[in-house]
């Protein structure tokens, strides 16, 4: 099911504030907020990165500048109405440090301040990568303190989850989401960190066959590695839901709560475009390998707790409106 069916709430004068904005799940997710008929779309990001000007070109929204922000919200607070803090740098290989500390963090504890100073319902970007190997399993109810990422990026989403739940004062509602992996629409400026559904359906029309990572462990064959695969649409609808409902603030894992292997996910692929399977495996690069997730899946009890009772698409009909629906006819965004 990939259709809102929310009624908006929100008066037109009023803003919804997306961060990262031009990126692949900000800018679906404004997308379907213009659908659905909400009013002021506010969206911020790094406009001069060109690269992703498409995911924004349809879009009826007032742009301000990342850098910017805080300084045009002064005097325009009480008409924020709701922010969806999506912005980040998700470069799981990203090694500065100082990068990952100004927009993974200090942006992100600016952003909460802002809001709990004006009374700012606000959703924010966590991630999966907090979760590290998975020893202490995925489990949004396990003691955050007790995880251990695997790499920087990780460990930037892990320093702010720490902090806010250390906050004495918080935003009148607030959900910070673990996003798991999402892909869909929007994604193909992300070069190396797109999909794997994305390469795969490139990879097929160039070459006919798809390239999968082997595997460096012996308890998992070459394919086998498995990830909670999550459709854009799906993640989409699961922030809108709590933005309308806004109860039960907290950290929720946003995934399906199904592990699928790399395997599953190219054979989808190629049943989507009605093509015999040809998978190639070739090595792991050595840049991620010492820091690679073998498996990870959502526990998904706490998001049913608070409500939230989307059934999530199976794998194979995602992968397949993925592919039939917009990267077989060319068409990259929401």
């Amino acid at each position: 099911m990939y259709v809102l069916f929310l009624k908006p709430k929100f008066k037109a004068k009023l803003m919804i504030v997306v961060t990262g904005a031009a990126g692949f799940i900000g800018s679906a997710l404004l997308g379907q907020l213009q659908e659905q008929g909400y009013g002021h779309l506010v969206a911020v990001d790094d406009f001069a990165q060109i690269k992703k000007d498409l995911n924004t070109a349809n879009k009826k929204v007032e742009k301000v500048e990342r850098k910017e922000f805080f300084e045009w919200a002064k005097g325009r607070e009480e008409d924020l109405q709701f922010i969806f803090h999506i912005g980040a740098r998700t470069d799981t290989t990203e090694k500065n440090l100082a990068v990952l500390d100004e927009l993974n963090v200090q942006y992100s504890k600016d952003m909460w301040n802002l809001c709990t100073t004006h009374s700012i319902p606000l959703i924010y970007a966590s991630s999966a990568a907090t979760y590290g190997n998975g020893d202490q399993g995925f489990d949004d109810e396990t003691p955050i303190n007790l995880l251990k990422p695997m790499n920087l990026y990780g460990t930037s989403k892990q320093l702010f989850d720490l902090w806010v739940l250390e906050q004495k004062m918080a935003p009148p509602f607030w959900a910070g989401f673990k996003f798991f992996n999402v892909f869909g629409p929007n994604e193909y400026h992300k070069e190396r960190m797109a999909s794997v559904v994305f390469h795969a359906f490139n990879q097929i029309k160039a070459e006919g066959k798809v390239k999968l990572f082997e595997s460096h462990r012996d308890d998992y064959m070459h394919g086998e590695q498995k990830r909670d695969f999550i459709y854009v649409k799906d993640l989409i609808e699961v922030m809108c839901y709590f933005m309308e409902t806004r109860k039960n603030s907290g950290l929720y894992n946003l995934g399906t709560g199904q592990a699928r292997s790399f395997k599953d996910l190219a054979l989808a692929v190629f049943t989507a475009l009605e093509l015999p399977a040809n998978i190639e495996y070739i090595p792991m690069p050595l840049d991620i390998r010492n820091t690679y997730q073998y498996f990870t899946e959502a526990a998904v009890t706490k998001l049913r707790k608070a409500g939230c009772m989307h059934e999530f698409s199976a794998l194979e009909n995602s992968v397949a409106d993925y592919v039939c629906n917009y990267l077989n006819k060319n068409y990259l965004v929401l």
